[in-house]
């Protein structure tokens, strides 16, 4: 990136997203074609007519759209926005290498428009990203901010007939809000005014290398927002100048939980929120269930705080907060009180946050995880497999597909069959069957009354069609 246009020339010059309908690049799309920039992109999928919904929601927006065959890439004028890890060999990237284009990747152009924003808020950590973002964006619209918000997950408050993959809002370019990623190093890229960071676990990279990039990212930022409840977030606060810090159960948390207020439901929460500030306490309602949602609001209400909104009117508007699509999202519940929920869950970390969610309240949990890639299931199965095993009961089962394959030379030899036997190992019900029509007969063979069925996985957007078809042939 030596070469680098100003933000200004940048903007003025014609884009092209390879891999368009990804979660992380259509927001981007999105943002850059609701500031004026040309934009045109090609997908993999859109050529294997999966999810033509999406496509059509994007042509309909006004996004030229070609087959991932090179065509689009016609000027060296073009700028190519591709994954880091999009090989040479796929012809967008190689036309734009003849043609001498530039080419960023998702996180360097996230990166500069959050930095030529008047005030970047950021939102850092393992797990919970794409909802405190969604709800800390949802705080700022109602507070009449006009925030622009990235995410990685369609917030289902600014969703429109006409905008129905509303993973970005455009707002102003005082405030820019974007989860920020740790699992490709490109944190390091960001210079936040709030930096929020959640927790601080094991998932792409070593406990050492994510304590650095984390440590680095609070002192960039000019007001951290730290989670006093995650020893490992705790742990780097002397990396922060300035500090807001919140949690449920560390008393000296500025942004708390009243000790004995939290009243649960299956599908939603009421607490009674403090700021230690000035000791005022405000009722929260919140219409997502689970400890770890809670938590999640309590983080957007400390990074709206850091944004000078009251801890009062944060809360209020929190109560209008409709959630992301495929985060705990309840399909529907059938006649016969049989529940589907599709959730993104798929890391040991997210899947265990869903599964005690719904193994706080009675009734059986049927689970189908589809792993996102042959790669991570080798990297994450064992704490997978212990997940499962561990979270789940003897009533349970969880049933596990053959993972994501969309092509590419990805080491295929050890799949879902050996994480199936780890469950089994551990005392867990599983059932490995490979295809998931197959596993659609299972569950909707095996489904009674009052049982939850979850849908799991990632990178894959069929889920949500694969759980609205499980859902209508229940009884």
């Amino acid at each position: 990136m030596s070469d680098m246009p100003t933000p200004d020339e940048l903007f003025a010059r014609p884009f092209f997203f390879c891999g368009i309908g990804g979660s992380g690049m259509l927001p981007l799309a999105q943002i850059l074609k609701g500031r004026g920039c040309t934009v045109e992109g090609s997908d993999r999928s859109y050529d294997q007519g999966r999810t033509p919904e999406k496509f059509a929601a994007l042509e309909n927006q006004g996004f030229t759209l070609h087959p991932q065959d090179g065509s689009g890439m016609v000027s060296a004028e073009q700028i190519l926005v591709a994954s880091a890890a999009i090989e040479d060999s796929v012809p967008e990237v190689s036309r734009a290498n003849e043609l001498g284009c530039l080419r960023l990747t998702r996180a360097e152009l996230n990166s500069i428009l959050f930095n030529t924003s008047g005030a970047g808020l950021a939102v850092a950590g393992t797990s919970g990203k794409s909802t405190v973002t969604g709800m800390l964006g949802w705080i700022l619209h109602a507070c009449g901010r006009e925030p622009t918000i990235m995410n990685g997950a369609v917030m289902k408050n600014f969703v429109s007939p006409e905008r129905p993959f509303a993973s970005a809002v455009i707002g102003g370019q005082s405030l820019y809000v974007s989860e920020v990623d740790e699992s490709d190093g490109s944190i390091a890229l960001y210079r936040p005014a709030v930096g929020v960071l959640l927790n601080v676990s094991l998932d792409h990279k070593s406990m050492e290398e994510l304590r650095q990039l984390f440590g680095d990212y609070l002192s960039r930022s000019r007001i951290s927002v730290i989670n006093a409840d995650d020893e490992e977030a705790l742990a780097l606060l002397p990396h922060a100048k300035e500090v807001v810090t919140f949690g449920i159960d560390q008393e000296k948390a500025q942004i708390g939980v009243v000790p004995g207020s939290i009243a649960e439901g299956p599908m939603r929460q009421a607490a009674l929120i403090v700021d230690r500030h000035d000791g005022s306490q405000h009722p929260l309602t919140l219409h997502l269930p689970g400890r770890h949602n809670l938590s999640n609001a309590l983080a957007a209400i400390a990074g709206a705080a850091a944004a000078s909104i009251p801890v009062g009117k944060a809360v209020e508007a929190l109560a209008a907060f409709a959630g992301l699509a495929r985060r705990f999202d309840i399909v529907g519940t059938s006649p016969s009180a049989i529940t589907v929920i599709d959730d993104f869950g798929h890391n040991p970390e997210k899947c265990a946050a869903t599964l005690r969610t719904l193994k706080a309240h009675p009734g059986r949990v049927l689970a189908f995880f589809q792993p996102h890639g042959y790669g991570p299931l080798r990297q994450m199965g064992d704490e997978l497999a212990e997940t499962f095993a561990s979270e789940l009961d003897e009533g349970d089962t969880v049933i596990l597909c053959d993972p994501v394959y969309f092509g590419g030379t990805v080491d295929r030899s050890e799949g879902s069959e050996r994480i199936v036997g780890l469950i089994e190992q551990a005392g867990g019900n599983a059932e490995y069957i490979p295809s998931r029509d197959a596993v659609g007969d299972r569950l909707a063979e095996m489904a009674r009354p009052a049982d939850r069925i979850v849908i799991m996985g990632a990178r894959d957007d069929t889920l949500s069609s694969f759980a609205r078809d499980l859902f209508s042939r229940l009884p």
